[in-house]
């Protein structure tokens, strides 16, 4: 693998081409802003707008969940791991967020191995630092060694 150290620069990179890819995670994207990382942590901010809630008014769980998703996977980026495929995800809600809002995502690769990378994630409300949700992720990132590489590079 290689061995450059791949920073700030090489996520908001990550995610800008994300954001414009006309893809359901690009959107999930377009209003996040990295503000730190490097070696398996990313940190990065965004204004709960009125297409993150939920019919309640709340910021909705899903785009909660995907944001998990994505974040700690660029977050992984930054290391020498493959970005592989999730296998499990899980979310706890712990309190909401409202339009407006302004909400800060700490993603940290806790672990990588041989074939399987654990991740963590929180957000916060920037104001008060508490916490709105935790989540956490495993992802399969063998995929040189499996047949799905050949078909993801075709």
């Amino acid at each position: 693998m290689s061995s450059v150290k791949k920073g700030v620069d090489f996520m908001r990179s990550v995610v800008k081409y994300m954001a414009n890819d006309g893809s359901f995670g690009g959107a999930c994207l377009k209003n996040i802003q990295v503000l730190d990382g490097g070696d398996g942590r990313l940190k990065a901010e965004f204004k709960v707008l009125p297409e993150h809630l939920n019919s309640a008014g709340g910021l909705h769980g899903g785009f909660t969940a995907s944001l998990v998703d994505i974040l700690t996977t660029v977050a992984l980026m930054t290391t020498d791991t493959h970005p592989g495929v999730s296998v499990d995800l899980q979310v706890s809600y712990l309190r909401a967020a409202k339009e407006g809002d302004s909400v800060l995502v700490d993603a940290t690769t806790v672990k990588t191995g041989r074939s399987l990378a654990f991740l963590e994630c929180q957000l916060t409300h920037k104001d008060s630092g508490a916490l709105i949700a935790k989540g956490s992720q495993t992802k399969f990132v063998d995929l040189v060694k499996t047949n799905y590489s050949k078909n993801i590079s075709a």
